[in-house]
């Protein structure tokens, strides 16, 4: 069945509307047609089925036939990645995996040795809920990912408030094995060129748990994405 976003303020009285660019795939790449039956999620993990009764150029309306389970039930592992913000597409293929492991939350980070300014990086935002979104439709989630705004490594090391949190580095960390499961955890990932000493040094006064992997190099992204699947794996679902 195709899949469709809207809002839950679109859902009203057992019909809900498709906004513009939903409207413009139901009706110029899918070409689908009224009487058509669809599935609606809501971003929040609810998911309709749906049969077409009007198509305009902006908007499409739908009666709600009833309730239904997404494919792609939510993790029972809350887990929040903040992850340095990275040049180019880099990031986007982040956004991308981190939907499709069942992340719960994104925080686009900001630290010493990013190469992306934090302005720059509030100006992507939308471009990553977007993907983020897509990729919500392809893998069968009902709930989206929550992608904030872009934060500072200090700023975010105040607001974490003694929360379970990890700070992956190639160096100056424990094993893994010496963390405990928890089923709601904040993973921070660095840059490209590693951690500054003073941001090792602000985590460890903070109590984050820092942990290194084994004497494997690996790109940001490729770091990001392994070691949230790792995370799911030993304290998700994905076992």
């Amino acid at each position: 069945m195709r899949r469709f976003f809207a809002p839950q303020e679109s859902f009203y009285d057992k019909t809900v509307a498709l906004d513009a660019d939903e409207t413009r795939h139901l009706r110029d790449v899918l070409r689908l047609k009224i009487g058509d039956e669809v599935s609606v999620f809501d971003g929040a993990g609810k998911e309709f089925a749906c049969t077409i009764n009007e198509i305009g150029k902006k908007e499409t309306v739908l009666a709600v036939t009833g309730a239904i389970e997404p494919s792609s039930p939510e993790s029972p592992f809350a887990i929040t990645i903040a992850a340095t913000v990275l040049n180019g597409e880099k990031y986007d293929l982040i956004v991308q995996k981190a939907v499709e492991l069942g992340v719960t939350k994104l925080i686009p980070l900001i630290t010493i040795r990013c190469d992306v300014k934090q302005k720059d990086a509030a100006r992507r935002l939308e471009r990553w809920r977007r993907i983020a979104m897509e990729a919500t439709k392809q893998t069968g989630r009902a709930k989206l990912m929550e992608i904030t705004e872009p934060a500072a490594f200090d700023k975010l090391l105040g607001e974490l408030n003694g929360e379970n949190a990890i700070l992956f580095s190639e160096r100056d960390g424990v094993d893994f094995s010496t963390i405990t499961a928890d089923k709601k955890i904040t993973a921070l990932y660095g840059p490209k060129g590693g951690w500054d000493d003073v941001e090792l040094k602000m985590a460890a006064e903070h109590d984050i748990n820092i942990v290194t992997l084994g004497g494997r190099t690996l790109r940001a992204e490729t770091a990001a994405i392994a070691i949230t699947a790792i995370l799911q794996h030993r304290f998700g679902d994905l076992n």
